[in-house]
């Protein structure tokens, strides 16, 4: 079983992309669950998601404490959440920020494998809209083997309507320039 854990402030999608990820691993004949986790926070509080992806049904409900994936819509949440707490020892975090490898691991301390793309850039060019969470599940997808960048086609396109086409274009432009860093 793989787990996710996503990290946004309220309002950036967190939860959706969760959502989108678990319909995605559904339409590829996988079980999957996906949950949010906030309380009475407001548009911009820190919030989480989850997702569990697996070959087997899925019988646990609980939070997420080990992931093997984190995913961060916000760059600004590494210095007020320890977004790689409980990150298995072969995880990756998959980050939407402008600096490089060496600065992220400097100023956070994850030594995690690191996927980064600027998505807030491919967001405003391809959407016209700094929301990233479509666009970095493209990056989550170069970074791991979970599923074909081709399985969010569905979800978009149900999700989304005649809008799908440019959250497409955004997670297909994350996944050729994700650079993924060991």
């Amino acid at each position: 079983m793989i787990e996710i854990r996503f990290h946004g402030r309220g309002g950036q999608g967190a939860v959706t992309s969760a959502e989108l990820t678990a319909l995605a691993a559904i339409e590829q004949g996988k079980y999957a669950q996906a949950f949010p986790s906030f309380g009475p926070e407001r548009r911009g509080a820190p919030v989480m998601a989850y997702v569990r992806v697996s070959d087997e049904p899925i019988r646990t409900r609980e939070k997420i404490y080990e992931p093997d994936i984190v995913v961060v819509l916000d760059p600004t949440l590494l210095g007020i959440v320890n977004v790689a707490a409980g990150l298995k020892e072969d995880g990756v975090v998959v980050l939407n920020t402008t600096k490089s490898a060496e600065e992220i691991r400097e100023r956070s301390g994850i030594t995690a494998k690191l996927a980064l793309v600027d998505a807030s850039r491919i967001a405003m060019e391809t959407m016209g809209i700094p929301i990233t969470n479509t666009t970095l599940l493209g990056a989550m997808l170069k970074a791991t083997d979970l599923l074909p960048l081709s399985a969010l086609e569905g979800p978009l396109q149900e999700r989304f309507g005649r809008i799908a086409v440019k959250n497409i274009q955004a997670s297909q432009r994350a996944y050729q320039e994700t650079v993924v860093k060991e």
